[in-house]
């Protein structure tokens, strides 16, 4: 059962939003103020977080930086009632947040931004160390890659996005995706950037570029590697 933490200081709409994510099975945890909210975002295992942008105690943005700081990548959907709403989306989704809705704000929207946003998110990936395919050693702890007996030289965002299309074996993978899970939460790349890096490994590791068989475009949805 996915765990979804609420922060917010307005007790009838907790209330309200528990109740809705409860009917679908959701098992909701509540904070009416943000030391509270943060404390439980890094003391439980959450699946995502509903956050309001004006807590009492520590407010919202001061919240998601605080837990991307630490390392903690939970999904967050924020909460604002305010007007400058375009502002506060900017700085809260370069703090770390993975969606933003307006109040006043109907439960069933919110529902659907929910589920989006966990569908959005890969599950952990298998601890792969090392691993080979065709004529490819690939050591990730070590950064290590050859192509034969030819060393291969990547860049550590090289490693990494390999390293996520290794561990999803046969998964189509999006570019918005990729750019979560390789670039982060605090960097803006536009999705052109997993293109020109996808080009690259594949002048590293395939043997024709213009007929890749390894790193595999699928057309309006990603990429996904095939052994």
């Amino acid at each position: 059962m996915k765990k979804i933490l609420i922060i917010e200081d307005n007790a009838a709409l907790v209330e309200t939003l528990a109740a809705s994510l409860e009917v679908e099975n959701f098992k909701v945890l509540k904070a009416l103020d943000g030391e509270q909210g943060f404390r439980l975002g890094c003391q439980e295992k959450i699946d995502l977080i509903i956050l309001d942008l004006v807590l009492p105690s520590l407010n919202g943005l001061e919240i998601c930086k605080r837990l991307r700081s630490k390392g903690i990548s939970t999904p967050i959907i924020m909460l604002s009632g305010q007007k400058k709403e375009e502002i506060d989306k900017v700085v809260g989704l370069e703090l770390g947040a993975d969606d933003y809705i307006l109040k006043p704000f109907g439960t069933k929207e919110l529902l659907a931004r929910v589920k989006a946003v966990l569908r959005r998110r890969l599950p952990e990936p298998k601890g792969i160390e090392e691993y080979s395919f065709a004529d490819i050693y690939l050591n990730f702890k070590k950064q290590i890659a050859r192509k034969g007996k030819k060393n291969l030289y990547f860049t550590a965002k090289e490693f990494g996005l390999l390293k996520l299309l290794v561990c999803h074996e046969g998964e189509v993978i999006s570019r918005e995706i990729i750019l979560n899970e390789v670039w982060g939460y605090d960097k803006f790349p536009t999705t052109r950037t997993v293109d020109t890096f996808i080009h690259n490994l594949r002048r590293k590791i395939e043997d024709d570029v213009s007929n890749p068989v390894h790193l595999i475009t699928i057309p309006w949805s990603g990429y996904k590697f095939v052994k």
